[in-house]
C-alpha cells in the first residue's frame, strides 16, 4: 500500500473550503485532501472576515500545524497560491517539517504581485461587479442576484484588499519543488510568472492550460493528474 500522502488546499478569493469539492471528489486514493477555510465564508460564515495577510497567515497555520508529521503538500490558486507560499515559509520558520511539493495556479510570482496598480477593493459597487464578471469565475446567476452579491461583495473586497496591499519581502529561497499553472488568456505578464523561481532553489514546473482565470474548473482532472504524478513519487510503500 502507498503512504496517505495531505494534500491541504487553499482558496483563491471569495473561495471556501467547498470550492476544491470536484477535486476532492476525483483525487486518488493515496492523496488526502483537507481543504483550508478562511474566516468568514463557507463553514466559518458567523466569523468576522479578515483582510490583512498576517492575520489570515496566523489563521491557516493554526489550522495545519499538527497535521504536519504526515507527508503534505500545498495547493493554492490566486490568492490561495501566494498564501501556500508564505505558509510554507512559515511552517519552515516554526521549524516544521516542509512540504513535499507546491502546487500553484491562476497567479504571477509574489515579486509581482506587490507592484500591481489594481485597488479593485476601493471600487464603488457596480465597477467591482464588473471587474469580477471579468474574472470569468463567477456564474451570472450569482452577479446578477442582488441577495448573492450582497453575501460575497464583501468576502471578495477583504480579499482582494489582502492580496492588492500585499508587500513583497525578498526572503531566501525555499527548497521545496513547485508546479506553476496558468491560463493562456489571463490577464498576467508570462515573465511575472516566471518570477516563482525567485521563490524556490528548484527549478519550477511552469506550465500553461487554455482559459482564463478559472480554468481550473475546465480541467480538473488534467491538474489532479498532475499533481498526482508529482506526488506519487514521494509515496512510499509499506
Amino acid at each position: 500500500m502507498m503512504e496517505k500522502i495531505n494534500l491541504f488546499c487553499l482558496p483563491f478569493a471569495g473561495g471556501s473550503r467547498y470550492s476544491y469539492r470536484l477535486y476532492e471528489d476525483n483525487m486518488p486514493s493515496f492523496i488526502n485532501i483537507i481543504p483550508l477555510e478562511y474566516p468568514g465564508r463557507g463553514a466559518r460564515m458567523r466569523e468576522p472576515l479578515m483582510d490583512n495577510i498576517d492575520q489570515i497567515l496566523h489563521d491557516l497555520y493554526q489550522q495545519v500545524k499538527d497535521k504536519l508529521d504526515q507527508s503534505y503538500a500545498f495547493y493554492g490558486h490566486s490568492m490561495g497560491g501566494l498564501m501556500s507560499c508564505l505558509l510554507a515559509r512559515k511552517v519552515i520558520e516554526n521549524k516544521k517539517t516542509p512540504p513535499l511539493h507546491l502546487f500553484i495556479t491562476g497567479t504571477t510570482g509574489p515579486a509581482a504581485l506587490s507592484r500591481t496598480e489594481k485597488k479593485r477593493h476601493l471600487l464603488d459597487k457596480k465597477a467591482f461587479i464588473e471587474e469580477v464578471r471579468n474574472l470569468n469565475g463567477s456564474p451570472d446567476e450569482i452577479l446578477q442576484n442582488d441577495e448573492l452579491l450582497d453575501y460575497i461583495e464583501p468576502i471578495l473586497r477583504a480579499d482582494f484588499k489582502v492580496t492588492e496591499n500585499y508587500v513583497y519581502a525578498a526572503n531566501e529561497s525555499l527548497n521545496v519543488p513547485m508546479t506553476v499553472i496558468t491560463g493562456t488568456k489571463e490577464d498576467m505578464k508570462i515573465e511575472d510568472v516566471y518570477l516563482w523561481q525567485k521563490e524556490t532553489k528548484i527549478a519550477v514546473d511552469f506550465r500553461r492550460m487554455p482559459g482564463h482565470h478559472f480554468f481550473i474548473y475546465k480541467y480538473p482532472y488534467e491538474i489532479i493528474q498532475i499533481i498526482a504524478k508529482k506526488l506519487v513519487v514521494h509515496s512510499k510503500s509499506y
